[in-house]
């Protein structure tokens, strides 16, 4: 899968976001090469159950009929011309949460000085621009996480653009793991790392969250689909965590973690709810 995109030619002149319109062709079944696909106008591939969303900046049906062509088992389901707003919901613009200033890389502050630690983040076609309810109280999680004891080792699962391992990093976390199931989300992290300078930090892998649970860690982040919340708090490697972070659960789907939690046992130290909808849980076990 490729995650690379073409910049707006006055990016770092303009602070403009660097993707204009954006181009996108649903197609049934995944891919097996993008050989066929033209670099110069292909921003990436978003694959999701048995799916690909290809991006485009320009319009590109020569490139989908030469890859239907190519790649039989594809079948042809719809296109899609929107903006890059209107793709991630809102126009990007730097934003404070607590001590960290998220910031565009073509925002006209990138390059400036501030008070609150800096982040980098480029979203591309990732979901995850920091401004979604729960990620903001992921962020407070993390500094409130930090500020009682700096974990050594984080893991961070279902990361899409990294940006919370990246605020443990810049907090002071020496090991951060961040892993996504989506290659492209995982590719996105990467280049975030890089951003920021943090590769001696924070690695970047593509896999399941299941299969990193066993990984060592002081702390646990999870922000992610509740379904994939139920293995994580059920594997016995769960319990090994010294303090956790759950969130993008709604009220249900919160409130069966709480009485799942209750049962490890595990102490809720803090908990956060957006409108009544969205909940997130700070904790920790007493190991």
């Amino acid at each position: 899968m490729n995650s690379s995109h073409r910049s707006h030619p006055n990016q770092s002149q303009s602070g403009a976001c660097p993707y204009d319109d954006l181009y996108i062709y649903q197609l049934g079944g995944r891919l097996t090469s993008q050989k066929e696909i033209h670099p110069q106008c292909f921003i990436g591939n978003w694959e999701e159950d048995d799916f690909s969303f290809l991006f485009f900046s320009d319009p590109a049906p020569e490139e989908i009929e030469k890859l239907l062509h190519s790649q039989p088992h594809l079948t042809y389901v719809d296109n899609y011309h929107m903006s890059y707003e209107q793709w991630q919901g809102a126009v990007l613009t730097s934003f404070d949460q607590g001590c960290f200033r998220v910031i565009p890389p073509w925002a006209s502050d990138a390059g400036g000085r501030h008070a609150q630690q800096p982040i980098i983040l480029d979203p591309g076609l990732v979901f995850g621009t920091g401004t979604h309810p729960t990620t903001r109280d992921c962020l407070d999680a993390v500094e409130l996480a930090v500020r009682e004891t700096t974990p050594q080792v984080v893991l961070d699962l279902g990361t899409g653009t990294g940006l919370l391992a990246l605020a443990t990093a810049r907090l002071g976390c020496k090991i951060n793991l961040a892993v996504d199931l989506n290659l492209l989300a995982a590719k996105t992290a990467a280049k975030n790392v890089r951003l920021n300078d943090l590769e001696g930090r924070v690695t970047v892998l593509q896999g399941y969250a299941e299969d990193f649970i066993v990984f060592p860690a002081d702390l646990l982040i999870a922000n992610i689909h509740y379904d994939v919340i139920k293995k994580l708090i059920r594997a016995e490697s769960f319990a090994s965590k010294k303090r956790f972070i759950l969130s993008g659960l709604l009220r249900s789907e919160a409130k069966q973690v709480r009485i799942e939690l209750e049962r490890l046992p595990a102490k809720i130290l803090k908990s956060w709810t957006h409108e009544g909808i969205w909940h997130t849980f700070y904790g920790k076990f007493d190991n």
